[in-house]
């Protein structure tokens, strides 16, 4: 399993939202970076992701899976534009923001520290287990 995180702004798309949508999950289209397209291509059904709110909140708020393997993105006719299904597993106790990150020595080479515009990430398993931690989350 491979671990990722998916950047949302919650005017956009919000924690609220990706939960309403249940098993069924949501397309996290819109996309329009390479990298991040390129991210999505390699997820497999059931990898996890921490949903994380950019902008004011700037916090990892809950844990997604992987539902739906990378196709067209339904928002273009754009055949370069892929993305995944993802649904909601599970809220923090408590959100771990940027800064949380950031002053954790345990997460100085994570990506959303040393690259915070990428809007999909990798995130190494002891990354994951130390974010987990700090928001309360035992999955």
């Amino acid at each position: 399993m491979n671990y990722w995180l998916f950047k949302s702004e919650a005017s956009t798309w919000s924690w609220e939202q990706q939960i309403a949508k249940g098993e069924e999950g949501e397309e996290w289209d819109g996309v329009r970076n390479y990298q991040a397209r390129n991210n999505m291509r390699l997820m497999k059904l059931g990898d996890l992701g921490f949903f994380y709110l950019s902008q004011k909140e700037k916090s990892v708020v809950g844990v997604v899976e992987v539902c739906a393997e990378a196709h067209p993105d339904s928002t273009t006719d754009d055949e370069r534009w892929e993305c995944v299904d993802i649904k909601a597993v599970g809220s923090f106790e408590r959100p771990v923001s940027l800064d949380d990150c950031k002053g954790d020595p345990r997460l100085s080479d994570m990506v959303l520290v040393n690259n915070t515009r990428l809007s999909v990430q990798p995130v190494t398993p002891e990354e994951w287990k130390v974010v987990c931690e700090l928001g309360g989350y035992k999955g």
